[in-house]
Formats: structure tokens, C-alpha cells, sequence
């Protein structure tokens, strides 16, 4: 059974969800020359913002296939080292989109109206309504510098209070801002004309600061910053700045450079509200990633692909349901080919046909690639570094795609070249199971299971699939399927027997040493 590490706190629906199919070790608060020590024993690691997977971690990790982060970002996490050790890298980016929605809502309302300063005074015994005259929402201009699932939410409840939402984000499209009731509009005039503006941006190094002296400066002095996002992504000095010269009206902040956050510049000015990194800290939300995580987790497990693999070819979830069998398909497809084929690699040619041709076929190039490169490359190789280990080896793919063939309604055909020729490989999926179809002009169906194949090329002739059974019977070893694929009777065939255990080289020599047998190749499926 697999081993799964959880580093920081969880919800308990994840962990249950896990139990049943992998040994669960829940081990908080360690050190990182404690996770390092121990990280070799795990197939899988859980984490969430607290715990650092850095290079060191992913490399000691020498059984690691998969690292979870329960929650949206993944700036803890050495996301290329992980790539090229073949170790995808998970994270739950809708699980807790409403809670840290409603959280910006929360600190906007909060800003507008001054409540915990209000609140604090009261509770004082200090009465003093004069104090906290606000400002209201309706008419004001938000402004949003993201628009991704988090901006999105946060803009359709700001519509709903009757504010004017614009936003800047160079990678969503016109119509899908229009038809969110958004205004696209460029950062310099953002920051010009938003009375509050909230930043929803990953932390990169592009992003690093991207709010600093300088944008602070073009904002209104009656404007109002709010930063949900990341620590980092705004210059706390030069907002603390801005702040007390009367630069700025108000700030709101749950994340900072440095957390847990208990001695920062901000926390000395009147005019910020801070919260400690809350923005997803609801029931609904820690249940919702922990069961998003739990579920990733458990299928790349099994082998299959996880639905936001940060680290993998992005499939949208409604294209994943149709192409996620086909993964397997494609593996299988680029193992036989590599197995079967001779000389030197030169060129890949993949084609698609039928409905599978109307889909971005990035994840399944990844996967004829796992499995081409798999048999040949002294690393892992899975569809993570596939195309990684493919450019280093001077790889490259072509791709086409076409109508369907009267036969298979979709079918995944790659043509190998190499020195000494090429290789044709065809599979399909037939009743939620992959099958091999076709070796170069020889139309077959081989379920690959994970057993052993013996492929002999041979001319047809009487005696011979006997003499080949008669040898694996000396030996005893099982024949469990027989496949034979011919061109002309006595003529050019293939015969393909399904084995329980695989020849010895001494074995394969006698095989290959029988009149009219040309190849012999034990191949693993």
C-alpha cells in the first residue's frame, strides 16, 4: 500500500477519503531537516502553506510521485524540480474560490465603514459615531488586477452591490469579461480611477512587488487597497508609506511577505485592517480542498491523471472525462513501439482520429511520449517531464488528425522512425479498456495487462505457431492468449502470444533459431 504524508493541518474528509487506499502518516510541524529524513519512505506529500517542499525535499523524496497543495497557490513548493523528477504537482484552485470571495467582500465592506475600529472603541467604552463616518459601496469603482476564479467570484458579488468592476488581466478574452459584467482595462488606468482595489494575482517572479512606490503614487488618496492574494505581491514598506503621508485612504491585508506574521510594518498604522491569513479559512472551504487534494492524490496513485496538475498539460475537467481513458491508450501505445522498434530514434509522428481529433491533444502527446521514453530513459518518465525528457533527447512531435476509420470511432496511431526504419502502433479503447489494434500492416487486438508478450515475426507455414507453444511448454511457461495477424496465407505474419512468465534469453535464442522465424521480442504490456 502506498504511504501519503500529511505536513500541515488537513480537514478529517480528506484524510478519511485517503485511508482506504493508502497508509495515511499525519505528522505536523516539522522541521525541514525532519521532513527530508523521513520524505524517502512516502509515495505522496500533502502540505499547505506552512511547510516548504523545496529542491532538497523533492530530491530526497526518491519514492515521491506526487506533492498536494491544499489550497490555491503553489509558490512553496520547487514546482521545477518536481518537474524534472517526474513528481506532479497538485493543488485545489476552486475549493476555496467562495470563502476567499466573500473575505475580500468582508474587508471591503469593512474599509468602507470602518467596523473593527469602531468596534475596538466601543468595546473600549468610547462613543464616537463622528469618528467613523463611511463611505458606500454603490457607485464606487472596483478595481480588479486578476480575474481568475477568485477575481471572477469576487466581481460578481461587487456587481451585485452596484459597483463599476474593472479589471486588468491580459490572459482572459473580451467576450469572457463582457459576459461577466466587467470592463477590461489597462493597469495604468486602474490604479487611476479605482476607489478600492483588490489584487488577485499568483506570486511569481513577474509579480513579485507589483504593487510599489511607484503605482501606490497614481492611486487616489481616497482610494483603498485590498490584498487577498499572496504575501509579497505588494511592497509593504511603500504601502505603510502611503498610508500615514495621506497617500491612501485605507488597506485591508491577510497575507504578508513573511508568515506567521507577528511583528510587520503595517500592523503600526491605524488605517490597515489585518487578518492572519484567513481568506479560506471556512468549513465549507478546508472541506472542499481537502477532498479535492484526496482525490488527486488518490488517482495519480492509481496512475490516472489529476485534474489540476500545475505541472501537466492544463485539460479542462469536461475535456478530462472523455480523454482521461485514453492516457492509458496512449502509454500503451508508445511502450510497444518502443519495445518493437530498432536503430536510432529520429521522428515522432502522432495522429488522431475520429471525436478525439476535435480535443487539444497535449495530455495525450505527454502520455505516447511516458510511454516511448519510459523503456529507454534512466529517469522517471511519466507524463509530467515527458516533453522535458523528449527536448533534452532531441525529440519532437508531429502531430495530425483526421475522420474516423470505418472500423474505430477514435484511434491513436504513432509512427516511429529510426534508423533502421519505422514502427507503426495503433490502440483504441474498447469497453473503458485499452487495445492495441495494429503493428505496422498487422491488425491485431491485444488488451495490454501487465503481463508479457512474446512477438514473432515469421513466413506463414504449417507447424510453426506448434513449435513455438512447444518450446514455452518445455519451459513451462503458460501461454494465457494467441493472437496471429497475417498479410497472404504462407506469406508475411505476425504471431503474438500472451505469456504468464517471459523467456530466458537462452529460450528467446531457440525460438528465433526455428526455420522461417525472423524476429523474436519479448515485450512488457
Amino acid at each position: 500500500m502506498s504511504k501519503v504524508l500529511v505536513a500541515d493541518s488537513m480537514a478529517e474528509e480528506g484524510i478519511a477519503l485517503l485511508r482506504p487506499h493508502a497508509q495515511v502518516d499525519v505528522r505536523l510541524g516539522l522541521k525541514p531537516s525532519e521532513l527530508i529524513a523521513v520524505i524517502g519512505d512516502y509515495e505522496a506529500l500533502i502540505v499547505r502553506s506552512e511547510t516548504r517542499v523545496t529542491a532538497e525535499v523533492i530530491e530526497a523524496g526518491k519514492k515521491l510521485v506526487i506533492v498536494a497543495r491544499a489550497g490555491v497557490g503553489v509558490d512553496n513548493i520547487d514546482v521545477d524540480t518536481a518537474t524534472r523528477k517526474g513528481v506532479v504537482v497538485v493543488n485545489a484552485p476552486t475549493g476555496n474560490t467562495i470563502a476567499a470571495a466573500e473575505h475580500t467582500i468582508a474587508l471591503i465592506l469593512s474599509l468602507s465603514r470602518h467596523i473593527p475600529q469602531a468596534h475596538s472603541l466601543l468595546r473600549e467604552g468610547i462613543w464616537r459615531r463622528a469618528d467613523f463616518v463611511g463611505v458606500e459601496l454603490r457607485n464606487k469603482t472596483l478595481g480588479l488586477l486578476g480575474l481568475g476564479n477568485v477575481g471572477s467570484a469576487v466581481a460578481r458579488r461587487a456587481l451585485g452591490l452596484e459597483m463599476k468592476v474593472v479589471a486588468f488581466d491580459p490572459y482572459v478574452s473580451s467576450d469572457f469579461a463582457r459576459n461577466l459584467g466587467v470592463q477590461l482595462t489597462p493597469l495604468e488606468e486602474i490604479l487611476r480611477i479605482s476607489d478600492f482595489l483588490c489584487v488577485h494575482l499568483p506570486l511569481t517572479d513577474a509579480t513579485r512587488n507589483f504593487i510599489g512606490v511607484r503605482e501606490l503614487a497614481m492611486m487616489k488618496p481616497t482610494a483603498r487597497l485590498i490584498n487577498t492574494a499572496r504575501g509579497g505581491l505588494v511592497d509593504e514598506e511603500a504601502l505603510y508609506h502611503a498610508l500615514e503621508e495621506g497617500k491612501l485612504a485605507g488597506a485591508a491585508v491577510d497575507v504578508f511577505t513573511t508568515e506567521p506574521a507577528t511583528d510587520n510594518i503595517l500592523f503600526k498604522s491605524n488605517k490597515v485592517i489585518v487578518t492572519p491569513h484567513i481568506a479560506a479559512s471556512t468549513t465549507e472551504a478546508q472541506s472542499g480542498v481537502a477532498i479535492d487534494v484526496a482525490e488527486q492524490v488518490i488517482a495519480v496513485l492509481k496512475g490516472e491523471p489529476a485534474r489540476y496538475a500545475v505541472n501537466a498539460p492544463l485539460v479542462p475537467p469536461e475535456h478530462l472525462r472523455f480523454l482521461g481513458p485514453y492516457v492509458a491508450v496512449a502509454q500503451a501505445v508508445g511502450s510497444l513501439a518502443s519495445q518493437l522498434a530498432e536503430g536510432q530514434m529520429q521522428g515522432l509522428d502522432i495522429e488522431y482520429t475520429g471525436e478525439l481529433s476535435q480535443y487539444d491533444m497535449s495530455l495525450l502527446n505527454a502520455a505516447v511520449l511516458s510511454g516511448l521514453l519510459e523503456q529507454v530513459s534512466e529517469e522517471r518518465v511519466n507524463l509530467i517531464n515527458a516533453h522535458l525528457v523528449a527536448r533534452r533527447r532531441g525529440l519532437h512531435i508531429r502531430e495530425f488528425k483526421g475522420d474516423a476509420s470505418e472500423v474505430y470511432p477514435n484511434l491513436i496511431t504513432l509512427k516511429l522512425t529510426t534508423s533502421a526504419g519505422t514502427m507503426l502502433v495503433a490502440g483504441t479503447l474498447f469497453r473503458s479498456q485499452p487495445h492495441l489494434v495494429r503493428v505496422d500492416d498487422y491488425w491485431l487486438d491485444i488488451v495490454p495487462t501487465g503481463g508479457y508478450y512474446l512477438f514473432c515475426a515469421h513466413r506463414d507455414r504449417p507447424g510453426i505457431i506448434g513449435a513455438v507453444g512447444n518450446i514455452t511448454g518445455k519451459a513451462d511457461i503458460n501461454i494465457h492468449s494467441m493472437i496471429l495477424g497475417r498479410l497472404k496465407p504462407r506469406g508475411q505474419a505476425l504471431l503474438v502470444l500472451g505469456l504468464d512468465e517471459p523467456l530466458t534469453e537462452v529460450q528467446r535464442q531457440e525460438v528465433l533459431s526455428l526455420p522461417d522465424i525472423q524476429t523474436v521480442k519479448i515485450v512488457k504490456l
